[in-house]
């Protein structure tokens, strides 16, 4: 079953061009909560991710944040100095180094965290039921998960 026509199709029904819209826009009126506590988007994110669980390693974090392995490690070095993270080397694989947060980097994710559910909530209240948010969340999900078996089983155009 086709859900798009070429004759149909443009950004407003477009999968691509909408989340990638809503990011952007998501970001940029977030942004001044990274401002006052002096860390970038993509920093909170790694902090974030490592608070989470989701990534205790330089590769980890370049596949969470779909990141290169260079860019990942670039990023981690900046936070290392900045003294939100560090790294230890694994016990069973002396090649492997584990991140781990630091207590100022667990502050820092935590208080941008806070104040971005605040905001979040603040907009959403704003004409959007719960139950909108509980699907649109789970279709999100959905969607992700489409893409990401897609990319794992290579089914590319």
């Amino acid at each position: 079953m086709d859900f798009f026509t070429p004759a149909e199709f443009g950004p407003e029904c477009s999968l691509g061009y909408l989340s990638r819209r809503v990011h952007q826009i998501g970001q940029s009126l977030i942004e001044p909560i990274f401002v006052d506590e002096g860390v970038s988007g993509t920093q909170w994110s790694a902090l974030m991710s490592l608070l989470a669980g989701r990534s205790s390693t330089c590769a980890d974090l370049a596949r969470d944040l779909s990141y290169d392995k260079g860019a990942s490690t670039r990023l981690v070095d900046t936070m290392e100095q900045r003294g939100w993270v560090t790294r230890s080397r694994a016990n069973d694989d002396r090649r492997v180094l584990n991140l781990e947060l630091t207590p100022d980097g667990e502050a820092i994710a935590i208080r941008c965290r806070d104040r971005i559910v605040a905001y979040w909530n603040v907009l959403l209240a704003q004409g959007w039921a719960a139950d909108e948010i509980d699907t649109l969340i789970g279709l999100l999900q959905k969607l992700r998960t489409t893409l990401d078996d897609a990319l794992t089983e290579g089914r590319r155009p």
